[in-house]
C-alpha cells in the first residue's frame, strides 16, 4: 500500500474521523504505534515495525508527524502522507525513546492531554516503560483500539482490494488440490501455493501458511515439513492472499484417497457449525451470538473440548505477525456486527488423542440481512483420488 492505493479524499475522511474520536475522548495527541494504523492513516508499507515507530496525530489540525528508523526515512518522505518524518539510528544505535523525547518536545506534546497506542508485537515491554516516564502526567489514556474500530466497516475501495485477493487465493487452492499427489512434501505444496499467489499480484500475507497433513492433522497451525503424503492421510490448508496488504483468508479440507468414516464425521460436524454462522451472520447481531450457534453444534456432538479457537474474527490489512483485527467471534465478545464488516468463519475441531482434526476457513462481508462469501471455491471435503 502507498499514498497512491485510495483517494486523497478517503485518507482525509479517515483522519478526519479520527480527530473527532479524539477529540469525544478529551485528548489532545494521539501516538500510534500499530503498523495497520500508519498504514491506513498514511499508506505506508514500510516494514519499520521491526523496530520502534510512531505516528503523531493532533487532534486539530497539526501535521501528520512519523519517527522512524533511518533506513525508512526516505520511504516515508516519498510514498506516505506524512508530513514530517524523523529518523533515529541507521549506521549507529541510538536510544529511539531520546529522539522520541525531541520530537515530542518541538510538536508540543508536553503538558497536553496524550493517548498511546499500545499494541501486541509491535511495542517493545521497555520502551513502553520509558514512554510512560517521559510522558508522565500527560499520558491520560491508552486507546489501542480507537483507529481499530474505525476501520472495521470497509468503504467501497477497501472491499475492491479483498475482493481481489479472495480471487487470488481461490487460484492458490485451486493449485494446492492440484498437486496433491502420494509422496509430494507439504513444503513442496505450499511452494506452489505462493508460487500461484505472487504470479496473479498477491503480495506476501502476514502469517505464513498452515499446512498439515497425515498424523498431524490435529496441529490446528501448524507450518508445512518435509512430510511426504501418504495414501488415506488427512489434509488441512489455511493460507491468505493479499491486495495491497488487504487480506482474504481460507482454509479447506482434504483427503488423499477415501476419507475414514471419523474424517467425515468431523468435517460434517464443522461444515454444519459454519453453516449455522453464516445463517445468523447480518447487521445489528452480537459477535457472541454468532460465535453460539458454531458453539452449540459442536457441544451437540460430543465434540466441546476439541473446540480449540474462537470462530472467527475481523479480517484487516496485515503485518507480520497478524491480519486478524480486534473483533472476535467468542462467547464474551462485547462486538456487534456492522454492514461493511469483512470477518472469517472458522469453527475448529481438532481432536489431539486422535491426531485427527477439521476446519473450513471462508470470509463474509456483512450486510444488512445476511452476509455474502467472497471465496467461490467449494466448501466440500474433497477425496483426491
Amino acid at each position: 500500500m502507498s499514498k497512491h492505493d485510495f483517494t486523497a479524499e478517503e485518507f482525509a475522511d479517515r483522519l478526519r474521523r479520527v480527530r473527532v474520536a479524539l477529540g469525544e475522548a478529551g485528548l489532545d495527541w494521539l501516538v500510534v504505534v500499530h503498523p495497520v494504523s500508519i498504514h491506513w492513516l498514511t499508506g505506508s508499507d514500510a516494514k519499520s515495525y521491526q523496530e520502534f515507530q510512531c505516528l503523531l496525530i493532533g487532534a486539530r489540525d497539526e501535521p501528520l508527524v512519523v519517527l522512524t528508523r533511518n533506513g525508512e526515512v526516505h520511504e516515508f518522505r516519498t510514498d506516505s502522507l506524512a508530513d514530517v518524518v524523523y529518523g533515529f539510528g541507521g549506521g549507529e544505535n541510538e536510544d529511539p525513546i531520546a529522539a522520541f523525547a525531541a520530537v515530542a518536545r518541538r510538536h508540543g506534546l508536553d503538558g497536553k492531554r496524550v493517548g498511546l497506542e499500545v499494541p501486541a508485537f509491535y511495542l517493545h515491554p521497555h520502551h513502553y516503560i520509558a514512554l510512560c516516564d517521559l510522558l508522565g502526567a500527560s499520558l491520560v489514556a491508552e486507546p489501542t483500539q480507537l483507529i481499530a474500530r474505525l476501520k472495521l466497516v470497509k468503504s467501497a475501495a477497501e472491499l475492491g482490494y479483498i475482493r481481489r485477493a479472495a480471487e487470488v487465493a481461490d487460484l492458490g487452492l485451486s493449485r494446492f488440490r492440484r498437486d496433491i499427489v502420494e509422496g509430494a512434501s507439504e513444503l513442496a505444496l505450499a511452494g506452489g501455493v505462493y508460487e500461484t499467489l505472487l504470479q496473479n499480484g498477491s503480495g506476501l500475507a502476514a502469517s505464513p501458511i498452515n499446512l498439515v497433513s497425515g498424523p498431524r492433522s490435529a496441529y490446528s497451525h501448524g507450518a508445512p515439513t518435509e512430510r511426504r503424503l501418504e495414501a488415506g492421510d488427512a489434509i488441512n490448508i489455511e493460507f491468505g492472499a493479499t491486495c495491497r496488504r488487504y487480506t482474504s483468508t481460507i482454509g479447506r479440507q482434504f483427503s488423499l484417497g477415501r476419507p475414514t468414516a471419523r474424517h467425515r464425521e468431523l468435517y460434517d460436524v464443522v461444515r454444519a457449525a459454519s453453516d449455522a454462522m453464516l445463517a445468523e451472520i447480518r447487521d445489528g447481531v452480537a459477535a457472541a451470538q454468532v460465535h453460539g450457534v458454531a458453539r452449540d453444534v459442536i457441544n451437540a456432538a460430543g465434540l466441546g473440548e476439541y473446540r480449540v479457537h474462537l470462530s472467527g474474527y475481523g479480517l484487516a490489512p496485515g503485518f507480520p505477525p497478524s491480519w486478524a483485527e480486534p473483533m472476535h467471534l467468542i462467547g464474551d465478545s462485547p462486538d456487534t456486527l456492522k454492514a461493511g464488516m469483512v470477518i472469517t468463519v472458522e469453527p475448529p475441531v481438532f481432536v489431539a488423542p486422535e491426531g485427527l482434526g477439521a476446519r473450513i476457513i471462508d470470509n463474509v462481508l456483512v450486510t444488512k440481512t445476511g452476509c455474502e462469501l467472497l471465496g467461490r471455491a467449494p466448501r466440500d471435503l474433497v477425496a483426491v483420488e
